[in-house]
């Protein structure tokens, strides 16, 4: 038919025949059961194992249903495994901006904390790791508000609580903020959620480009903007950067 796309589904038949057995399969008997030349099959299936979907035990070279079809019902990824990645952009990116680093995902209409590095000033600050904070009000919440439509439209039906006299306040200026942030890939905030203090930020993907959490860098406005409240394109830099490499990270094969 028009409009098909061959490989999915033979990848699903790939995925049906083997839930449909408590054995594990080979390659080979993967093969003649959909009616697939053994190279066809072998692709198919290092392609599910790379995104988690099959498994193959070393031992035995055999397949079976992977982890990853497990995290389709529970969201994508778990929030462990994207800090454990991440752990070292983090401070890499603490260290080149010189601002404190936060790392977040959507969590019940919040932005939720997952990971945070202090500022390496030496100065007193206070761990936010577990805090929530509002999305349409912080970088780290617009950008996964931006690549997440369902919750978008959540968080603009609801009330836009006004922090500072520059918090987004309407529906049609958040559906803005999102389309620039989609556009040119970072997000900015600028006094939106504390007077005199703003935030880059830009988002962490897995697989395939899915959006599964948001790496950002927060400071008083003197050091992230310039004296027209534009971000500090070295800054805007360091932040894309680190993003892009937990993405990388995240995208290849689990350890």
């Amino acid at each position: 038919m028009p409009g098909l796309i061959q490989s999915i589904e033979r990848s699903s038949a790939v995925l049906r025949l083997l839930a449909a057995g408590p054995d594990r399969l080979r390659v080979k008997e993967i093969a003649d059961s959909l009616g697939l030349a053994k190279s066809t099959a072998h692709s198919i299936l290092r392609t599910l194992e790379h995104i988690g979907f099959v498994e193959q035990d070393p031992r035995t070279t055999r397949y079976r249903l992977g982890r990853g079809l497990l995290e389709l019902g529970t969201g994508g990824l778990d929030v462990n495994e994207l800090r454990s990645r991440a752990l070292d952009w983090a401070d890499s990116l603490a260290s080149r901006s010189g601002e404190a680093v936060r790392i977040g995902t959507l969590h019940d209409g919040s932005v939720m904390v997952i990971h945070h590095v202090f500022r390496p000033d030496d100065s007193a600050q206070s761990m936010d790791t577990g805090s929530l904070l509002p999305p349409h009000a912080t970088a780290l919440g617009k950008v996964l508000l931006a690549y997440d439509p369902v919750a978008a439209d959540a968080v603009a039906r609801g009330a836009l609580d006004a922090y500072t006299r520059r918090t987004v306040g309407s529906r049609q200026d958040l559906a803005r903020s999102l389309a620039e942030i989609r556009s040119r890939g970072w997000g900015l905030s600028v006094e939106e959620r504390e007077a005199g203090r703003a935030g880059i930020a830009a988002p962490v993907r897995t697989t395939g480009g899915l959006v599964v959490g948001a790496i950002g860098i927060s400071g008083e406005i003197e050091r992230l903007c310039d004296t027209r409240g534009r971000p500090r394109p070295a800054l805007v830099e360091h932040v894309c950067d680190a993003a892009r490499a937990i993405s990388r990270d995240l995208a290849g094969p689990r350890p």
